[in-house]
């Protein structure tokens, strides 16, 4: 785990890849905190779409910031407020009806009752609520003048529909910015999404946002607890392989395994039950059990003639747990298919081909 100098003010221990303390590859332990945590070596901003946060991308897989390919300089003006060049982005509502939570689940909508609900909570406020408020959106991020909030899923605009508009727009812009950051800048993007969080706390998709976001900058900590939250409100087996990470990422593998044996999980399509695998896989090389962790992925059937992306990282983790259970030949073979699997070289499985044969 990362030391304690390393964590933010909002506490927990760092992740791997999302900030979490984890090696730099699938099953390691690593040691670079406040990089996004990887599995197969396939940082997590690159796995998302397999049940994590895929609204934001194109479904032909094209991963490009939001905002286009502009130079550093141009990222810096855009940070600032400066002017967002629409025109250079790509569709952030392409995937409509798949916003962050795993494929192959449908979304409930658990807020109701009209724009004007936030405004008349008569419930009792803490002393300095007002203030604490005030203080957060003056710290707030700032947002580029031309967002089109129509840009954001329908869906996720429906669910804010429970908020006063002018609060829902602002809402739906940090939202955005949250996804255009996401990659390049977790801790920006995180900002932005605790922003949202802040001024949409009751609604599930604000806070599903904030713990994706929270994942990728590797807080851990944050990112369950703003999971566990998203999933109390909206129902269904929420995300249940990156909540699994998260565990892991707290040092906690045995609780990784026990969230994968929740009765949810087994409503999760075949590619997030892969994901929630190789998460468990690691958890059992976390606690010294390789043999446990190859049973684990032989259990969803890698095969060598299967194509794509989870493919891939299917074959290159149960490569790397054949292994650490000493069967190098099995290993070799099995980093060999994934090389041929692996055309958009997601992973390393070249260095690691490399290295076994030395």
């Amino acid at each position: 785990m990362a030391d304690s100098s390393s964590r933010s003010s909002h506490d927990g221990p760092r992740r791997s890849n999302e900030g979490r303390p984890r090696g730099g590859s699938y099953g390691k332990k690593r040691s670079e905190g406040g990089k996004p945590r990887r599995f197969g070596n396939q940082t997590s901003e690159s796995r998302r779409g397999q049940g994590h946060g895929k609204r934001w991308e194109k479904q032909d897989g094209d991963r490009r910031s939001y905002r286009g390919d502009s130079a550093n300089s141009q990222r810096r003006h855009d940070r600032d407020g400066g002017e967002w060049k629409r025109g250079d982005r790509k569709d952030y509502h392409s995937d409509r009806g798949n916003r962050f939570e795993s494929k192959g689940q449908k979304r409930q909508h658990s807020q109701r009752g009209g724009s004007d609900r936030d405004k008349h909570f008569n419930g009792p406020m803490r002393s300095g609520y007002r203030e604490e408020r005030i203080t957060k959106r003056l710290n707030e991020p700032a947002l580029p003048a031309d967002i089109d909030v129509r840009d954001l899923d329908p869906m996720v605009l429906q669910d804010l529909k429970v908020l006063a508009k002018d609060n829902a727009d602002a809402v739906a812009k940090h939202m955005i910015m949250a996804a255009v950051w996401m990659s390049e800048d977790p801790e920006l993007a995180l900002k932005h999404a605790r922003a949202a969080k802040d001024r949409a706390g009751r609604v599930a998709i604000a806070r599903e946002t904030c713990g994706i976001a929270a994942y990728h900058a590797g807080e851990w900590k944050e990112a369950l607890s703003e999971l566990r939250a998203a999933r109390r409100m909206s129902g269904g087996p929420g995300l249940i392989a990156v909540m699994a990470d998260c565990e892991r990422g707290l040092g906690r593998p045995e609780k990784a395994i026990e969230l994968a044996r929740n009765e949810d999980a087994k409503h999760l399509d075949h590619e997030t039950r892969i994901e929630l695998a190789i998460v468990v896989a690691g958890a059992r090389l976390d606690l010294g059990q390789p043999e446990s962790a190859v049973a684990t992925l032989e259990s969803m059937n890698p095969k060598e003639n299967a194509s794509g992306l989870e493919a891939a990282r299917l074959s290159y983790a149960y490569a790397d747990a054949l292994l650490q259970a000493g069967r190098k030949e099995d290993a070799n073979r099995w980093f060999t298919i994934c090389k041929e699997q692996d055309i958009d070289e997601t992973t390393d499985v070249v260095d690691r081909l490399e290295s076994l044969a030395h």
